[in-house]
């Protein structure tokens, strides 16, 4: 994925810095250990950008959140429903089974497209 690098695409499924996309923005990069799942570090080591630019700057990637599960539901939707042939009792715990396996994903995912919204590749004075 490093030819990616540079591009806000890199930053949201790598979970690195968006400033210098060299360090993770998470203290375990195992977004299936529950009890760490939230845990970020405060700063970047390698360029020094603030993550968390006020209180509750991520309340906003809930919204986010929104979308990325909806994308997920459709993507579990299409692959029971219309190729797998299941019927809707079948395909709709498809969903839901699906949103649970990948809600620390999801959650993930959001915090990452939130964050690279407001900060971008390489830019100095976004770190505060």
């Amino acid at each position: 994925m490093n030819f990616l690098k540079g591009t806000k695409i890199y930053s949201i499924f790598t979970g690195t810095c968006p400033v210098c996309q060299n360090e993770s923005m998470y203290k375990e990069q195992n977004p299936y250990k529950l009890g760490k799942v939230f845990q970020m570090h405060e700063r970047c080591s390698h360029c020094n950008t603030k993550y968390k630019i006020e209180p509750s700057f991520f309340y906003g990637a809930m919204y986010v959140s929104y979308g990325v599960g909806i994308a997920f539901a459709i993507a579990a939707f299409v692959i029971g429903n219309l190729f797998l042939k299941m019927n809707l009792l079948n395909t709709f715990f498809t969903i839901v089974g699906t949103l649970i396996v990948f809600f620390p994903i999801i959650l993930r995912l959001s915090r990452n497209i939130w964050i690279n919204i407001f900060m971008h590749y390489g830019k100095k004075k976004n770190s505060l």
